[in-house]
């Protein structure tokens, strides 16, 4: 099976996917950050393909920059002014290029956390 990677939002104030998210992918490289991609989250909280799959998944460091201060306004939730979250980096390795990697991100407002899922 080819490499991949792959995204989940979860609106965890409403407990419901978060649609209509910005996401950003970086790749890292000796401090140089590189955009890849600009994708938005579907109905179900994620992106239609994969962000990185078969030759494009690599061994090295990435960014997964969400905004979630944007989704959070235009979802009319009550939140602080300006937003305690804008946009919410997450800084990530890959060691195995042949192997899925999800990276899902359950967020508010106030906070939020992540894992690598399946």
């Amino acid at each position: 099976m080819a490499g991949r990677l792959t995204t989940h939002v979860l609106d965890t104030v409403r407990g419901i996917p978060a649609a209509g998210v910005d996401i950003a992918l970086f790749t890292i490289t000796d401090e140089d950050r590189r955009l890849l991609l600009l994708q938005r989250t579907n109905a179900n909280g994620r992106t239609n393909e994969p962000l990185l799959l078969g030759a494009a998944m690599r061994v090295g460091q990435y960014e997964l920059v969400f905004a979630v201060g944007a989704y959070f306004k235009a979802s009319r939730i009550a939140t602080s002014d300006p937003p305690f979250l804008t946009d919410v980096p997450l800084r990530f390795s890959v060691a195995d290029a042949g192997a899925h990697y999800h990276v899902p991100l359950l967020v508010s407002p106030w906070a939020y956390s992540t894992y690598r899922g399946s």
